[in-house]
Formats: structure tokens, sequence, C-alpha cells
């Protein structure tokens, strides 16, 4: 054999025992079988349709919830810090939702039939923009009822967890905001407080989940507290005992300054705000 010939088959041996196997989740877009699902591990991707978003399989696991003193940037509504225990693995959307995703619903007749503006940025792999709480759940809705599975958006608590990725620092990264980590006011990023980056433009976090902060805020399940005096310790939304006409938003944007992109950072919305720098990711409960 010429030694051309066998250099081919080495570089393709070589291809193939650095390529890891797919699993049984990530072969197809369908949705899991009972038995796919209860095989999931931390970190397995899966995608339910064509047009579906990447799942990541996010693990059971306590954290300390909001920012300590001292920390710079820090408000009075990440008070007081807690422990938090999330009992079982949850998926979350790999990437904050596109506008090939939303597309997708309208085109499909879910979403309300509503096309938001992509403010002469682009469409496809850029996150969704001007999309209010309700019509986050309005894709929700298309979702659960395209797979027949439990899909919503995270938690509060939930989204901090997943922002972490075990991480106890102010950012996903560290304690300062670096450059190019993120895209913000201020990171360092092309983008900068100019519009938003195609998804997954930066390094992913330790779950292997992109753009937890920067790029758009993102709307989450729970109303909004002035504190976190009686907040749930079990990752579940918290939802009573506040005028839910406003809910909470989690990550930070393009817009504005990097404070506002730490892990610990929240802030809130009405309902029905469309704005140029919200949007949203989708998490999924999966089968204990």
């Amino acid at each position: 054999m010429d030694r051309p010939k066998l250099c081919a088959i080495a570089v393709a041996l070589i291809v193939a025992l650095s390529t890891p196997p797919a699993s049984a989740a990530t072969t197809k877009a369908a949705p899991l079988s009972a038995a796919l699902e209860k095989a999931l591990k931390p970190r397995d991707i899966f995608k339910e349709c064509a047009h579906c978003p990447q799942m990541v399989v996010v693990p059971a696991g306590s954290f300390t919830m909001a920012s300590p003193v001292g920390e710079p940037g820090r408000s009075s509504d990440e008070t007081p810090q807690h422990k938090v225990t999330i009992e079982h693995p949850f998926a979350v959307a790999r990437y904050e939702t596109t506008f090939d995703e939303w597309d997708a619903c309208v085109a499909d007749g879910g979403c309300n039939g509503y096309k938001p503006s992509d403010e002469g940025w682009g469409r496809g792999r850029r996150p969704v923009v001007n999309v209010s709480w309700d019509d986050a759940q309005a894709y929700v809705a298309w979702l659960a009822k395209k797979t027949g599975k439990p899909y919503r958006l995270l938690s509060g608590s939930e989204y901090e967890y997943a922002t972490r990725a075990g991480t106890e620092t102010a950012y996903p990264w560290g304690n300062t905001i670096g450059k190019n980590n993120a895209n913000c006011h201020s990171c360092g990023s092309q983008w900068d407080a100019r519009q938003t980056a195609p998804v997954g433009s930066f390094r992913p976090n330790k779950f292997g989940l992109y753009d937890m902060v920067g790029n758009v805020r993102e709307w989450t399940e729970d109303c909004y507290h002035a504190t976190y005096e009686g907040a749930p310790a079990d990752g579940s939304p918290w939802v009573e005992g506040a005028d839910c006409y406003h809910r909470v938003v989690r990550g930070g944007s393009w817009l504005i300054a990097p404070a506002f992109l730490r892990s610990a950072s929240r802030y809130w919305f009405a309902t029905d705000y469309r704005l140029n720098y919200l949007g949203f990711r989708v998490a999924r409960t999966l089968t204990s």
C-alpha cells in the first residue's frame, strides 16, 4: 500500500477514535422514550423535534444563592444568601431561544402568529428579542404540545444554579468581567452595546450552557420579590406573595454594564414588556 493511502487510513482512525459515540438520546430529533430519558446523564444533549432547541442535562445539587456581602455591584434584592437544593436533574436549553426556533413556532401555527422585529441585526441564530413573558409562555406551550413533554421557563433559582455551574465567583468564569467572555456594555466583544451576538459566540460554562450571562436578559417563571426572605429552598418557582404582573429576568444583556451580568444579579419587567435586549430560554422537567 502506498504512503498516501496509509496516511489517509491513519487520519480516519484518529478521527474515529477521538469522536465520542453519540448516545441514543442524541441520534435523532424525536421525543425521548421513557427509557432514554431515564438513561440521561449530566451534560448529555438531546433535541426532541427538528426545530426544537438543543437541551443539556443539568445535574442535581446544592448551591448558595444570592451574592455575598462586599461583592461589587451587589443589589439589595440579592439578599439574604441562602442554600438551595435541587434534588433532581433537569434540562436547560443549550442556547437562548433563537429567531430560527421562534419562526418555526410561528410557521407551525404557534406563538400567536407574532413575528418580533430583529432590529435589522438578522434572524437565524441570533437570540429572539422583542418578546414578552407572555410571548415566552406561548412558545413554551407550543413546544410542550409539539413534543408531548413538560417544557417550561426556568425558576429564578434554577437559572442562578445553571449559571454558576458550581462556581461561587461573581461571574461564571471569575470575579472580574475580563475580556470577550460575554456580550455587554464594556465586555470587550465586537458586539458590545451595539447589538446581539449569534448564540454560542463565547465559551460555555462548566455545565455546557452558552450565554447564561450577557447577550439578552432572559425571562424566568418567578414573580418579583424585593428580597429573598421566604424564598423556596428547593428550586421551585417563587410565585406566591407578590404581584406576578412583574416577572424576574436574569443574565444581563448586550446593552448594560458588567455588574448586571453577575451570576446573582436579577431584575424585573412587566409581563407584557417587549424590548430589544429581552429574550428567554427554556427548561424541561425530566423523569426522576
